[in-house]
């Protein structure tokens, strides 16, 4: 009886023949007992591991990549590099990897090192990176279901907590984002009526003096308020675009259409301070919401400043009446969590003190009228499209290429979306200069030479970690010079007693429900006796541009990158979003829609990347971060049935592969 979830793919959907039939008498991949068979002998994929014999993780990803070759001979070969020890394994491979054309894989330093080829000892630039252990292992997983692995226990140092213990407090959380207080109200709900949790949350005014309440970034400058602004920004389009073709006029276009009036002006006119107030009245709600959810979870609050003060202890300055007199004082904890976040990276250029950033931007009291923003992630892509709808006329000043991280062929197809809807764009230029003028605006002079008026200017060039003010040297805890961020295993930084999660970690994603994830799983390993780590990998995301970005896994630069461009399937398609069907002023979006999923061709065509473009996408993307998580193969995707008519049912119709050069525009409903 096979294995529960074991999944082999045989016969293949467009198989022909068979040993009574015309199309050869034997299987791909293989072996022939027939001896007159002149089939060609199957080609073998050889998996090499190097290593040395006292490393346990050597051993482990050894044993199970030997196991494949075991249960598919005709289909596996395992060449093994075995070196006396942790030197010599050195020595060997440091010079086979630096000639491979793939930097993970020139910086890959641990045992083991596993790569697919013909001849990594001979001919390691034609081979392809796996990675190590870990990689070893969820290949062979994904062999038998899916690339994911099983939940994995966090590698926590001990960190020498006590229950019961004398410290004034068990947690202490500086920063009250989504994340910390997530964290936070977790510790509480797991030490119940005895357990001492303190969140420290002061907002520090931006650089133009704007302030906002407790929540973090998420809530109070950043995906609320953008969300709410965008859909302003969607709203205007149905209204001005789609809704006459619909069947919707106004009384007066009815009257007009009947001879009976004057004709109505043809657009509606956004008000920038009615929805600022709505979205900073909805705002000020949630921070109340959060006060009283730390109070009924019996978490102390305290609005002040926390900073290290030595080895548990930390200095908390309050500041009190309309003068802001600062208070200190100096508590003890046995366990700190840092989750500060960050905040908008200053434009070094003269007169970059003149740049407002995406945390003045949603509660100016005016519309920004001409605007520039500096920058091309998705913070200046985002503000950038929803400003143009609500009528600003909008340049974005771009160093390099949009969306840097996310799938190039996605990111292009945004940015020619946003241009033919009115976004300007300065491509490989940012300002050498930003200088009033007499009449209240900004002349900025580009690096290429050109120069523009503006009413604002806006700095979206990336976010620096808050945490320079937090004394981290007083025990020791390491930061990036850089940007600020900690280097941690599993939210551990290199103090055992001192913690952190979300925008602060080094090299993980900056998502609101990443940090919060993490901070109720680290809270329960803390507290709760939990093991189990946090899994950053195959996060589903969205960036609300004017056309919606969602995405899963790896991008097709990633995916080449990690499995060789020979080993991938894409598919894709090109399709009108049919609730667009309908009006002309549209026109520009014709085929704007588009999905891709890109296949591991090696693995069962495992789903290893997979991206939307259209109406929606977070509530696209969302459903299908649960398959992506679990692993699963191009053939669950076909099989599945999908809602009709929907624009996420594009991705169980997929049939055209990039490789096959065919149109991948959709016909038909």
């Amino acid at each position: 009886m096979a294995a529960e979830g074991f999944k082999i793919d045989w016969p293949p959907a467009d198989a022909s023949g068979g040993g009574g039939g015309g199309g050869g008498c034997c299987a791909p991949g293989q072996a022939c007992d027939d001896g007159a068979c002149d089939a060609p002998a199957p080609k073998l994929t050889k998996i090499h591991i190097a290593g040395w014999p006292g490393c346990g993780y050597f051993r482990k990803a050894k044993a199970a990549l030997e196991t494949l070759s075991v249960l598919f001979p005709d289909k596996y070969e395992i060449v093994t590099h075995e070196s006396a020890d942790r030197e010599a394994y050195r020595e060997f491979l440091f010079p086979l990897r630096d000639q491979m054309a793939n930097s993970k894989a020139n910086s890959h330093t641990s045992s083991p090192f596993v790569a697919m080829g013909e001849d990594f000892a001979a001919a390691p630039a034609d081979c392809t990176y796996l990675g190590g252990c870990d990689a070893a292992l969820d290949y062979a997983r994904s062999l038998f279901g899916g690339p994911t692995a099983a939940p994995k226990p966090a590698a926590s140092v001990a960190d020498g907590y006590t229950p019961g213990n004398e410290y004034d407090y068990d947690l202490v959380v500086i920063g009250g984002g989504s994340g910390g207080l997530a964290a936070s109200k977790e510790a509480a709900k797991i030490l119940g009526d005895g357990g001492k949790v303190l969140v420290l949350d002061y907002v520090k005014p931006s650089p133009k003096g704007s302030k906002w309440g407790l929540g973090g970034t998420c809530v109070n400058v950043g995906c609320i308020p953008k969300k709410l602004m965008h859909q302003s920004s969607l709203i205007g389009e149905l209204i001005n675009e789609d809704a006459r073709h619909f069947g919707w006029v106004s009384p007066a276009s009815a009257a007009a259409a009947e001879g009976e009036g004057e004709a109505a002006p043809p657009q509606n006119v956004h008000q920038w301070d009615t929805m600022r107030s709505e979205v900073q009245s909805y705002i000020k709600g949630l921070n109340f919401k959060y006060k009283v959810s730390l109070r009924d979870a019996k978490v102390k609050y305290v609005n002040g400043l926390g900073e290290f003060a030595g080895e548990h202890q930390m200095k908390i300055t309050t500041f009190k009446g309309k003068a802001k007199t600062p208070k200190e004082e100096i508590v003890t904890f046995a366990r700190a969590l840092v989750a500060t976040g960050g905040r908008p990276t200053a434009l070094s250029c003269p007169g970059g003190e003149h740049a407002i950033s995406s945390d003045d931007l949603f509660s100016l009291d005016k519309s920004p009228g001409k605007t520039c923003i500096i920058g091309a992630g998705y913070v200046a892509l985002e503000c950038g499209g929803f400003l143009t709808a609500l009528g600003c006329d909008t340049t974005i000043a771009v160093r390099s290429v949009l969306l840097r991280g996310f799938d190039r062929e996605c990111c292009d197809k945004i940015g020619a979306f946003m241009a033919a809807k009115g976004t300007k764009f300065i491509h490989g230029a940012t300002p050498s200069n930003i200088a009033p003028t007499a009449d209240g605006k900004y002349e900025v002079t580009f690096t290429n030479g050109s120069t523009d008026v503006f009413d604002t200017v806006m700095a979206a060039a990336g976010r620096t970690a808050d945490t320079a003010g937090l004394n981290l040297a007083a025990v020791g805890v390491e930061a990036s010079p850089k940007n600020g961020k900690l280097q941690c295993v599993d939210e551990q930084t290199n103090v055992p007693y001192v913690y952190a999660i979300g925008d602060v970690l080094q090299g993980l994603p900056e998502l609101t429900p990443v940090a919060i994830q993490a901070g109720i799983m680290l809270a329960r390993r803390m507290f709760g006796g939990a093991s189990e780590a946090m899994d950053y990998k195959n996060i589903a995301t969205a960036v609300f541009t004017p056309i919606e970005y969602g995405a899963i896994g790896l991008s097709e630069e990633e995916a080449i990158e990690a499995y060789g461009e020979a080993n991938l399937e894409v598919y894709h398609s090109e399709f009108v979003p049919l609730e667009w069907s309908l009006s002309p002023e549209r026109e520009t979006d014709t085929y704007s829609g588009f999905c891709k999923v890109i296949c591991d061709k090696t693995a069962n065509m495992n789903v290893v990347g997979m991206h939307y473009l259209g109406p929606n996408a977070g509530e696209v993307t969302q459903g299908y971060g649960v398959a992506m998580k679990k692993g699963f193969n191009f053939r669950d995707l076909s099989e599945t049935v999908g809602i009709h008519p929907t624009t996420s049912e594009v991705f169980t119709t997929l049939t055209v592969t990039k490789s096959s050069g065919a149109s991948a525009a959709a016909a038909g409903c």
